[in-house]
């Protein structure tokens, strides 16, 4: 999922865990938060203040988002929700259920 995050905004974790990764891949910076459920975020691109083996709580400051040109048309934060090696819903963490992309009115017409 891509959130509109300018350079130098502060990047939170989305709950209680620890830093699995925290550094650059692939040429860009990448956290990863291990929660106690299983469950593994990752924030990017974010240049780390965190460290690997770092307890973090929901909220904790775990860097800043970096601009990396030619990902999205404005500057964003990619924040991703794994299980083991499946992808989720980033947004089933904030309790507001599944979500349904629609057409645009333009598509819907033709």
């Amino acid at each position: 999922m891509d959130i509109q995050a300018l350079p130098g905004e502060t990047v939170r974790s989305a709950g209680p865990g620890v830093v699995g990764y925290a550094g650059e891949l692939a040429g860009r910076g990448v956290v990863t938060v291990i929660h106690p459920d299983g469950l593994r975020t990752t924030y990017l691109p974010v240049r780390a203040s965190v460290r690997p083996g770092q307890a973090v709580e929901g909220g904790t400051p775990l860097g800043v988002a970096e601009n990396l040109p030619g990902h999205c048309p404005v500057p964003c934060l990619h924040w991703g929700l794994l299980r083991g090696s499946a992808y989720l819903d980033p947004l089933l963490l904030l309790g507001l259920g599944q979500v349904r992309l629609l057409p645009t009115a333009d598509r819907a017409a033709a």
